[in-house]
């Protein structure tokens, strides 16, 4: 629905209270004053609907992430000493437990800091070096830069083979590979362009859009697949049929801020082409919300959980939507982001007892009552409502001085 440029304002204005509202009273509140293990160290990601701890050990992707995220707001939203003292603890910790003798970044510990599960999982490492780039630029110490630019070097020789010695799959058969590396990579370089520098960003960078815009695409659907062939090719399986509309999202804003940073116009319009497509596939007709697998050709999914509606997948929907909106102004992006908008917030937030629910069933009820586990952590939600804020206020400037310029 289109609206008059005041309403358009007022309503901008009220969204971009909300979302700033729930991360800096609820969402960080939530983690800062019950996640810090202030005994060993680091960070407790398994707690309840109440912020208690239900589980000790801890795992690395989500150490890594919780220390971006801490760094991240005390560089772009405020220089809260709770927030960088946050970070520092979760980076001694590191620091001292994190990897083995060779350099990589374990998949868990436990409370203690003992090694519980070998560095199988390249997400580890990933989101160490997330967290080390985004420590050094709140506190630039050399030792924070050289963690992070080692572990970006080891990703990326680690690219064809990410799991090494701990893959399970017979060489040769059904060579695959997937698409989460590719996307994360789009990100974490760009997050890591103060250290790595223009020129090495530069030629990830087309590499990468060329691997997730292409290799992994579709083109009979005009989606993005999980797996594909070493070559690029289809492969009819469980695995190559596998399409998440949660990660098509969340990439389609990572590209998105590639080609805003290249001036990539018809970039930007096939990222918001694409989202929009998946959205459409991947919503709920009888239910609402998004659903987390489908097979492109309508078989079942080999994962039981096909149909539950996961926190991140909406709130990294919401991010998208709304920077294809601010990079396009095509109102089926708003139109879709108000719909994601209400159902996100009518089952997700707890207002009770704060912070969101994780996994809903199809009907969206909350199926786990926990705020924080193996795989949640203090991460997706406070990113996304950070985005969302920041996207908000750049789409209300946008179009203050759009009416401006009218008059």
């Amino acid at each position: 629905m289109l609206l008059l440029p005041g309403m358009k304002a007022k309503q901008l204005q009220q969204y971009s209270h909300l979302y700033k509202s729930n991360l800096l009273n609820d969402v960080i509140p939530f983690w800062l004053n019950n996640s810090l293990d202030k005994e060993y160290g680091g960070y407790f990601t398994c707690l309840d609907k109440t912020g208690n701890v239900f589980d000790t050990d801890k795992f690395m992707w989500l150490q890594g992430r919780q220390l971006w995220m801490f760094s991240m707001l005390y560089t772009n939203v405020e220089q809260k000493q709770e927030w960088l003292d946050a970070a520092l603890h979760g980076a001694d910790f590191l620091i001292k437990h994190g990897r083995d003798a060779e350099g990589n970044w374990y998949f868990s510990l436990n409370r203690e800091g003992q090694p519980l599960v070998q560095p199988y999982n390249i997400f580890s490492d990933c989101f160490a070096a997330l967290g080390f780039s985004a420590l050094y630029k709140a506190k630039p110490e050399q030792l924070y830069a050289d963690i992070a630019a080692a572990t970006f070097n080891k990703i990326l020789r680690r690219r064809d083979n990410p799991k090494g010695i701990y893959n399970k799959a017979f060489p040769g058969t059904r060579p695959l590979k997937n698409f989460s590396l590719p996307m994360i990579l789009c990100n974490l370089s760009l997050e890591m362009e103060h250290l790595l520098g223009k020129e090495t960003v530069d030629a990830l960078t087309r590499e990468i859009i060329h691997e997730v815009m292409e290799v992994f695409y579709h083109p009979e659907s005009g989606l993005i697949l999980e797996n594909v062939y070493q070559n690029g090719s289809f492969c009819d399986s469980f695995e190559g049929r596998l399409v998440n509309p949660g990660h098509v999202l969340e990439a389609m804003w990572f590209i998105a801020d590639q080609a805003v940073r290249l001036n990539d116009q018809p970039l930007i319009h096939q990222t918001k082409e694409i989202a929009l497509r998946v959205l459409e596939y991947g919503w709920d007709k009888e239910h609402g919300g998004i659903l987390y697998f489908k097979d492109i050709k309508g078989h079942p999914t080999q994962q039981l959980e096909w149909d539950q509606k996961l926190w991140w997948v909406h709130a990294e929907a919401l991010v998208c939507l709304l920077k294809a909106y601010l990079h396009t102004g095509d109102e089926r992006c708003w139109e879709w982001f108000e719909k994601l908008h209400e159902y996100t917030w009518k089952h997700f937030p707890d207002p009770e007892n704060g912070e969101w629910y994780g996994y809903l069933n199809r009907e969206g009820k909350p199926l786990l009552t926990l705020k924080g586990g193996k795989w949640k952590g203090c991460f997706h939600v406070p990113r996304a409502l950070y985005q969302c804020w920041m996207t908000l206020d750049a789409i209300l400037e946008k179009e203050t001085n759009l009416t401006l310029q009218e008059k």
